[in-house]
Parts: C-alpha cells; structure tokens; sequence
C-alpha cells in the first residue's frame, strides 16, 4: 500500500486552503498546474529577499504561502487530468531550490539582525538535513516493497512542516522585536530544523538497515526449512 507524504501540517491546515483555490482554477481553466508550480516557486524566492531585508515577518507569511500554493499545483493536476511526469519532477526540482533560498535567507537574518555569529553554519546544517530528507525519501522508493513505518520518518520533518516553523518562527520573531526581547528566534529556528532534518534522516537509515537485517533472516528461515524438506521427505 503506497504511503502518502502529505504532512501534518498540510491535512491540517494548508489543503483546506489550497484545495478550494485548486477547485476554482480547474473550473475556470486560467491557468495550468505547471505554471501555478512556477508561481509557487517565484513567491518563496520572495521570501529570503524579504528576510534579508529584514521583515522577518513577511519572510515567513511568504513561506508559509509559498507551501500552500505548493499544494495547489498537484491538487490541479488531478483536477484537470493533467498529471504528468515532467510536472512532478518541476515540482520537486523547484522545492529543493526554494528550500534552500529560503533557509539562506534565515540564515542572513540571523547573522546580521539577531547578530549570531554561528547562524550561517545553523544554516548550513538546515539545507543539509532538508535536502538530505528530500533525498532520502526519493531513495526509499527505489526499494521495492519498502515503507517507512514510524511517524518521524514519515512526517516529523516534512517541507509542510518546515516551513510552517519559519512562519512560527517569523511571527514570534516579530513580536520579540516589538517588545525589544531580542531573542534570535530565527536562529533559534534553523536549529530546530537542523535537528529534526538530520533526526528523520538517521531514522529513517535504522528503518532501511532494520528492514533488510529482517528480510535476510526470513530469507535464511525460508531457505532452510526448504533444505530440511528435501532432506526429510515424508
């Protein structure tokens, strides 16, 4: 039985936003899925610009809508008959991009307006464990019969997930400024996905190694209750 990838986050909160706008373009046919993918990619490159600058707010309510249109293109797709192989693989193509623009963007952030020093190498380690989850579950499916079975592998750091903690982010950011806390929230951030990133990969390693230790032991029992048949008929 496949396994779906949609996130917490995106059952929760973003497909009950993407799904109706998706409804409405696939009655109106102004727009196709892979251009409605473009447009989501071109509004989360806002988004560093905009942490850059130092709107730390507006950067994470464009990420936060750049992983609600994400939604939309293959919702559209469905809709319309219009899935494809190549609109996928876009897809995908421009998400890994987008993370890491994004991710940069905090990065920048944090090193010049909440003034840490380290936060380019928390940056670091986030564009890794992002795309390394990325990787890791495209890896998986090239393993026939294989499924990720815990909710850390699963879920735990999913894009959805991710970019609804730079919204949080963002927001709490904002109001640490405000009231002039000055806590390097969004430091703070790319640490907490750093962490669950890099977590969910070595999980989801232990599932990989922990499934086929499985598998060559059923194997083993297979091939040596067979040996014992042939060696005592009945």
């Amino acid at each position: 039985m496949p396994q779906s990838w949609d996130g917490i986050v995106s059952r929760s909160l973003n497909r009950r936003i993407s799904r109706p706008i998706a409804r409405f373009l696939s009655k109106h046919r102004v727009v196709t899925p892979n251009q409605v993918t473009v447009l989501s990619f071109l509004v989360s490159l806002l988004s560093p610009v905009a942490f850059y600058f130092g709107i730390q707010l507006l950067g994470g309510i464009l990420a936060q809508l750049s992983s609600i249109l994400d939604g939309v293109d293959g919702d559209l797709a469905k809709m319309t008959g219009k899935t494809t192989p190549f609109g996928g693989f876009l897809d995908s193509v421009l998400d890994r991009y987008a993370d890491v623009a994004i991710l940069a963007g905090m990065g920048l952030y944090g090193f010049f307006f909440e003034g840490l020093k380290y936060s380019p190498a928390f940056c670091l380690l986030a564009i890794l464990g992002a795309l390394m989850v990325s990787y890791s579950r495209a890896a998986s499916e090239r393993i026939p019969g294989f499924f990720f079975q815990s909710p850390i592998s699963n879920y735990l750091a999913n894009r959805d997930v991710r970019l609804f903690i730079i919204f949080i982010a963002s927001i709490l950011s904002f109001v640490s400024v405000a009231f002039s806390i000055m806590i390097p929230v969004i430091s703070y951030s790319l640490i907490v996905i750093a962490a669950i990133t890099n977590l969910t990969v070595a999980r989801r390693l232990l599932e990989v190694r922990t499934w086929q230790s499985s598998n060559a032991r059923s194997q083993l029992q297979g091939m040596v209750s067979l040996s014992s048949r042939f060696n005592h008929p009945t």
